[in-house]
């Protein structure tokens, strides 16, 4: 179904190509999930099976690139959209009407498909996602699951026979993007649609995989294969297969299922132990740092917070949890001052961040948002680490000095609309922290970071937190809260549901327990180092 020879692709200012020498085949009815780190290839590689590179991102295409018979540098993603549907990192973006019936029918109308069959086309479409109940929704109420398939929907009714996502899951809860997984493996096994997928969170999609393609970047070669061979070696891997091979399993396990039925005579060995102290010690232990109390906000008719009350203490990383909707960016935007609430107070270390002079509250609370890019404006990474630098007062190289730490490498003339996601994270996460703010807020902060990349961010925010910093993230990552919070709040319809300490609150729910935990059952375990480290102990 898909046949890369010898491909490869360099971009008109880079010093080196993004791709080089890439043979593979993809065969028709396979689900394959593209891996790499941050910037190794896998957008550009999606991009090149429906002509948008070259076509329309530009480059030079070397090699050849067949999808259904059909070169792609001789046809161009128009041409291409009946045999390859393309997803890409946020769905709402290719939205181009207002309701979900009509954004089915409009890559049909478009093709000038005949009216009768455009109705069949829809009402299939909507039947084998499980639309059918929100055909008449508006786009903009629906929740992140519910657009990523509309997203899928959208494509599929034009009947391709390649379906591309790239970062299906990144921006959803755990349920949201089972459902949204659970639709992809429909449509391999029922209708032997082929699939191509990138996805940086490996440990929700390396089991569904029939195939995996993993980009090494650094002008190694490409490696296709077998997904349990390919990640025997893989430099990227989910906790579960972390584990699996620190304790030698063999067959290495993809999913929880089967590691679970090799882990019985680790949950032995595990008996009468516990994990070493989790989180970094507080510079000043129990310091109330900021108080929420009675917060109410409301868009129009649907109330986003419901007297919300929360307390954050200095030297404590505070992960706020729930689903697509559940209050948990509003929570963060309010604590900064950014949307104006019904009721309640916000207070953080005295001021009031929604009254505060925007240039001391730098000082005081910062937010990295979803998107970092909505806050650079800047021509290069030095225009931006130089104006950061200016409005916080700081010391000249300081926000260049933090950047440096959290992603190395990058030119100063680097463009930041040319930086990597990871990248673009860092750059705002270094300019915020030029300010020095009690409270640091982040804001789905492992969008688009390969695993190495949550490294280096977990240790940042570990580094914080010990100097006395109070840290709260909004984030859907189960790994990441276990691996570095102290405590958990989850949201649900606005309203806190759960408050307490990671390992309660993240072992007692099934939706949030991380891949340790399922694999090792009820208990403290939430990550391989845990394990790791206790049995160290305990030898």
């Amino acid at each position: 179904m898909i046949v890369l020879e010898r491909m490869g692709v360099r971009y008109a200012d880079a010093a080196v190509p993004t791709l080089s020498e890439v043979s593979l085949v993809v065969e028709e009815g396979e689900l394959a999930l593209v891996v790499g780190r941050t910037g190794s290839g896998k957008s550009t590689l999606l991009r090149t099976l429906n002509g948008l590179v070259p076509h329309f991102s530009g480059g030079t295409l070397y090699g050849r690139v067949v999808v259904a018979g059909r070169d792609t540098a001789r046809f161009r993603p128009r041409e291409l959209a009946d045999v390859v549907g393309f997803v890409g990192q946020d769905p709402q973006a290719g939205f181009v009407t207002d309701r979900v019936e009509d954004e089915l029918a409009y890559g049909l109308e478009s093709l000038a498909v005949a009216a009768p069959v455009m109705r069949k086309r829809v009402e299939e479409t909507l039947d084998l996602l499980g639309l059918a109940g929100l055909r008449h929704r508006a786009l903009a109420d629906l929740s992140g699951g519910e657009r990523q398939r509309v997203a899928i929907g959208s494509v599929l009714t034009m009947h391709p026979r390649v379906l591309v996502l790239d970062e299906p899951t990144s921006a959803l809860d755990p349920q949201a993007a089972e459902e949204v997984l659970a639709t992809l493996q429909r449509l391999v096994h029922d209708l032997a649609l082929t699939v191509v997928v990138a996805e940086h969170r490996l440990e929700r999609v390396v089991q569904y995989a029939d195939r995996l393609i993993h980009l090494p970047g650094a002008g190694r070669p490409v490696v296709s294969g077998d997904p349990r061979q390919v990640m025997g070696s893989c430099d990227l891997a989910p906790p579960v297969v972390e584990l699996g091979r620190w304790a030698g399993w063999r067959p290495l396990p993809l999913s929880i299922r089967d590691a679970r039925r090799a882990a019985a005579p680790l949950r032995s060995q595990l008996q009468g132990t516990r994990p070493p102290r989790r989180g970094a010690a507080p510079a000043r232990p129990g310091a109330e740092c900021a108080r929420i109390e009675g917060l109410v906000v409301r868009y129009g008719d649907t109330f986003a917070l419901r007297g919300v009350d929360l307390v954050t203490r200095r030297g404590e990383i505070t992960a706020v949890m729930g689903r697509n909707g559940a209050g948990k960016s509003t929570l963060l935007a309010a604590a900064v001052g950014l949307v104006d609430a019904r009721a309640g107070h916000v207070d953080v270390a005295g001021v009031d961040p929604g009254r505060t002079n925007p240039r001391k509250l730098l000082h005081t609370v910062g937010l990295v948002p979803q998107d970092p890019a909505d806050l650079l404006y800047g021509e290069s990474v030095a225009a931006e680490c130089s104006q950061a630098d200016a409005d916080a007062g700081a010391p000249r190289g300081s926000c260049r000095e933090r950047f440096a730490e959290l992603a190395p490498g990058v030119p100063d003339e680097q463009h930041p609309r040319d930086l990597s996601e990871g990248q673009r994270l860092a750059l705002v996460l270094a300019i915020v922290l030029t300010g020095r703010p009690l409270q640091l807020l982040l804001d789905e902060p492992t969008r688009g970071l390969d695993y190495t990349a949550k490294r280096r961010l977990a240790a940042a925010l570990r580094d914080l937190a010990a100097r006395g910093h109070a840290v709260v993230l909004a984030t859907h990552d189960v790994e990441l809260v276990a691996e570095i919070a102290d405590r958990v709040v989850v949201l649900a319809d606005g309203e806190v549901v759960s408050d307490g300490p990671t390992d309660e609150v993240l072992v007692a729910s099934p939706a949030f327990a991380p891949q340790v935990t399922k694999v090792l059952g009820a208990g403290p375990w939430l990550t391989v180092s845990d394990v790791t480290t206790a049995l160290g102990a305990a030898s």
